[in-house]
């Protein structure tokens, strides 16, 4: 096979991402509007919303451990088809969701296999970033890795906007009853076609040269898990703790301002929505920006610059959000989702160097994936009880809280422990 361009590459590194976030996003938003009254018994509609919460979590239960999985086979077998099966994995559990019948028709068996479900979208979701990252980063020139790299970071914020935009057009134009006995379920069938568009692509790729090069050198592990473990505890740790405060921007825009704003502000849902469709588009500038700085000046500069803000921002949570002035809301997400970018677009480069190639996929996707249960899986429900104790304030001194420590982490790893060659 010959070997693809560069635009190719970049595609493929970043369709399938943005279709994975797009179903994982697809799923969030359900589980806030509707997933509890289809799935769960109808004669506790607040066991019903919590437990749609719950069923959220889990896929962040099951995000590392698809690191783990994939990140074996990536670094035994390689990242071409590993990554080809992440996606699939993620787009069969999105489709059947989909189709799922609901408590009323299957009982108990509806929010069971509905959990399983979900567990396996996490399982696909954990398998897709640090093979997606590592495929646009081992076959980059070495002095635009961060440009490179920064294209699987851009999926998150695509996926996102196309999720929220189906939702919201979905709102518009269906009645509650249409939304909830079928107009939900459409963005997760449609979903099918868009994975197979992904495959397709991916399934023209060649092995990264650096892999190739490793397993024609025999440089391989025959368990990556135990050579990482044992080697690199220390980088995993750091790169979990520097991946927290991009997490925890986003879910905390996205996920608690969104309840904060139409359950306590009592701000329409729609408007809402719309706020959220401007405010990612911060995201989307700021990722391409951010990478581009990151070849300039490197990517440990921009990460502490980003975070340093974060740091400021949470600062100026409770004025903006407790304003209730939509104007102000905005300019908090916007720049929430904006610093989101800064600090997200240069870790497609620098968590990969953090590791040999040998270990590299199943390292990176374990620090990514651990910093997403460290800033995001229970940050919403953190964030609202600092509410409820302390008011809006405190919620800020979290943020900033989070901010700081992802700097601190940032400071203490190496720029370069790896060659990405």
């Amino acid at each position: 096979m010959s070997s693809p361009s560069l635009k190719h590459i970049a595609f493929a590194s970043f369709i399938g991402t943005a279709i994975e976030f797009y179903d994982f996003y697809i799923y969030a938003m359900a589980a806030a509007l509707v997933i509890g009254q289809v799935f769960f018994p109808a004669s506790a509609p607040a066991v019903q919303s919590l437990n749609a919460l719950l069923t959220f979590g889990l896929a962040f239960i099951a995000r590392p451990l698809g690191a783990l999985l994939f990140g074996h086979f990536g670094d035994r077998l390689g990242r071409k088809s590993t990554l080809a099966a992440s996606l699939l994995v993620m787009g069969c559990s999105t489709f059947l969701i989909g189709v799922l019948p609901g408590y009323d028709q299957w009982g108990l068996w509806a929010p069971a296999l509905l959990c399983l479900l979900r567990f396996g979208q996490g399982i696909g979701l954990g398998g897709e970033w640090a093979g997606a990252a590592l495929l646009a980063t081992e076959y980059a020139p070495v002095h635009r890795r961060s440009w490179f790299g920064m294209f699987p970071q851009l999926g998150p914020s695509i996926g996102f906007l196309l999720a929220t935009l189906t939702f919201l057009a979905l709102t518009l134009g269906l009645t509650e009853t249409q939304f909830e006995q079928w107009g939900w379920r459409v963005p997760f069938i449609v979903s099918a076609a868009l994975v197979m568009v992904g495959l397709y692509v991916r399934f023209k790729l060649a092995e990264t040269p650096a892999f190739a090069q490793a397993q024609s050198s025999k440089e391989l592990h025959r368990w990556p898990l135990k050579a990482l473990l044992v080697t690199h505890g220390r980088a995993i740790v750091l790169g979990a703790l520097a991946m927290g405060v991009c997490y925890h921007l986003f879910y905390t825009a996205t996920v608690f301002c969104l309840s904060y704003g139409t359950q306590t502000l009592h701000i329409a849902r729609p408007v809402f929505l719309g706020l959220l469709c401007i405010a990612v588009l911060g995201m989307a500038m700021a990722t391409p920006l951010a990478a581009w700085w990151s070849d300039k000046v490197g990517q440990r500069p921009v990460l502490m610059l980003g975070q340093g803000l974060a740091v400021l921002l949470g600062f100026a949570l409770a004025p903006l959000l407790g304003s209730a002035d939509s104007g102000l809301i905005l300019v908090f997400l916007f720049a929430a989702l904006f610093l989101m970018g800064v600090t997200f677009a240069p870790m497609g480069a620098f968590l990969p160097q953090q590791f040999p190639v040998a270990v590299r996929y199943s390292g990176a996707g374990l620090s990514y994936q651990l910093g997403g249960i460290l800033g995001a899986s229970f940050a919403p429900a953190i964030a609202q009880s600092l509410v409820n104790q302390g008011g809006l304030t405190w919620v800020g001194a979290y943020l900033s809280s989070m901010a700081l420590i992802s700097f601190l982490a940032v400071w203490r790893m190496s720029p370069s422990v790896s060659n990405l060659d």
